[in-house]
């Protein structure tokens, strides 16, 4: 019974990361996409607002 004990956290964490795995390609693309694409694109905007204006030491 030892041998079960040793590979089951193993076999355990594999099962785990193939769902995951699964879940993160499933999510991909589909109808959330353009609502995921037009989340990072207002977070950048908001970044690129709120960050000020930096000067150029070489002009």
């Amino acid at each position: 019974m030892d041998y079960v004990s040793a590979l089951l956290p193993p076999a355990v964490m594999a099962v785990l990361f193939i769902a995951v795995i699964r879940v993160i390609v499933k999510t991909q693309g589909g109808a959330n996409k353009a609502k995921e694409d037009a989340a990072v694109d207002a977070a950048l905007a908001r970044a690129e607002n709120t960050r000020p204006a930096q000067a150029h030491p070489e002009a």
